[in-house]
């Protein structure tokens, strides 16, 4: 049950806000941000208070979610999205992939499921 307690925990963290990035962050910005933020959070500059030693690994596994492209990508697409707890910009910023994605690039859903497809569909809710 512990296992299942951490999971749950750490899908829950916004990893971008820990590493004090944007939501479309390069390689580049989250290398940066969080050799800084482990330079100014590391246990050994404050004395080992327990606080800041979990403030330390949550740095140290935000980098390594999102530093790994497959891992970044399944995170991304599996977060714990709390609308509600994101300002207007921290919304469009964070799901502006997804938004251009389904509209704003004009792509086209109907070229997606050809009528073949919804047949299938059709016939397999049918059974």
């Amino acid at each position: 049950m512990e296992d299942n307690d951490h999971a749950a925990t750490t899908t829950c963290k916004d990893y971008y806000k820990i590493l004090e990035v944007g939501y479309d962050a390069t390689d580049e910005d989250l290398r940066l941000s969080y050799r800084k933020l482990a330079l100014k959070w590391h246990p050994d500059k404050h004395g080992g208070d327990n606080n800041i030693t979990a403030k330390f690994q949550d740095i140290n596994e935000a980098y390594r979610v999102l530093s790994d492209p497959a891992t970044r990508l399944e995170y991304d697409l599996s977060g714990n999205y709390a609308i509600d707890k994101y300002s207007l910009r921290e919304y469009l910023s964070r799901f502006k992939g997804m938004i251009l994605t389904c509209n704003g690039l004009g792509i086209n859903h109907a070229s997606l499921w050809s009528q073949q497809h919804l047949k299938e569909a059709n016939d397999c809710e049918d059974d």
